[in-house]
């Protein structure tokens, strides 16, 4: 078996569109001056569509999105979403789950469900979105809502005790299938993968629930930057590895326009995982490979080393 998964996440589509004074009431009248004064001048649309055509040019089995499309959740933002993810693949090619800029306010959740539901079909336990799990081939994805409405200034993320008992229920019906077990989710699910204003609140829980049943790797976006850390599973450590912006036009290597790309081959019990990365390369105008790690030797190392750490590196670049 060989399936070929991209990942993607944290586009921030622009221009943001114009919004009306009752739409910058709390805490999108935050968000909007961070856009005007900062955002708008990081990410660029021009650059993300040859991100994509790239991404599509590597004809990947399947493409993950790992949320934070839009900006600060107007309602005119989401028809625009929708047709940039439908630009990218549909809901049979692309799995999706939301970030915190795409549930800025609660007001926004229902046309969030809505707007990306063709994305986010899949198994289910109950009524629930999420989690939901998705097989290709002998993968299983599992995707997971850490994108909860917040404060202004807080870009933290949750998951609860309702999500968390599902996606342990998920990731052991996928290992007696003998599936190899891929986690999607916004925020760095790992302790210390973000400040606390901008951490999963819940990462602890999630850390105990992988040491109890496993994965087989978790992608998250959020950082909008490349990195690579470590949970403890109960038998090796589980790669949790971290996506650039994929449309960021500036800042350090690992932290320009990108996207990842994971071969999963293998047979149950024994799935390896190798990792590579493209994206914009210092000459600031070319889409190229960006290198390549093999994650199933990582996943070997010694339990005792601090899993939550952020001191690895992916494709000869270090995770600052």
């Amino acid at each position: 078996m060989s399936f070929l998964l991209a990942h993607l996440s944290d586009v921030h589509l622009g221009p943001l569109p114009q919004p009306r004074p009752i739409d910058l009431v709390g805490k999108r009248l935050t968000g909007y001056l961070n856009w005007k004064r900062a955002r708008a001048h990081v990410h660029n649309m021009d650059l993300l569509a040859q991100i994509v055509t790239d991404l599509h040019a590597q004809m990947p089995d399947h493409i993950a999105m790992t949320g934070d499309i839009v900006n600060i959740a107007l309602p005119e933002e989401f028809p625009l979403g929708r047709t940039w993810l439908e630009s990218v693949g549909t809901g049979d090619t692309v799995s999706f789950v939301p970030g915190n800029h795409d549930a800025y306010v609660q007001s926004a959740m229902q046309t969030l469900g809505e707007t990306f539901a063709p994305w986010t079909q899949g198994e289910r336990l109950s009524a629930a979105m999420y989690p939901y799990m998705r097989v290709k081939g002998s993968m299983a994805l599992i995707g997971l809502n850490s994108g909860v409405p917040t404060p202004p200034f807080i870009a933290s993320g949750r998951l609860g005790k309702t999500q968390l008992g599902a996606c342990e229920s998920l990731l052991r019906h996928a290992e007696a299938r003998g599936l190899a077990r891929v986690i999607m989710i916004h925020h760095p699910p790992n302790r210390h993968g973000a400040p606390p204003a901008r951490a999963l609140s819940d990462a602890p829980a999630f850390e105990a629930m992988i040491k109890r049943t496993g994965a087989d790797l978790v992608i998250h976006g959020h950082n909008h930057r490349l990195s690579v850390a470590h949970i403890a599973g109960p038998k090796s450590l589980v790669p949790v590895i971290g996506v650039a912006s994929g449309s960021a036009i500036a800042g350090t290597p690992h932290h320009r326009a990108g996207y990842n790309l994971f071969e999963i081959t293998g047979t149950p019990g024994a799935f390896e995982i190798t990792a590579r990365s493209r994206g914009l390369l210092p000459d600031s105008n070319t889409i190229g490979d960006l290198g390549r790690d093999a994650l199933n030797a990582m996943r070997s190392g010694d339990q005792s080393v601090n899993a939550s750490r952020n001191d690895h590196n992916l494709s000869g670049l270090t995770d600052g």
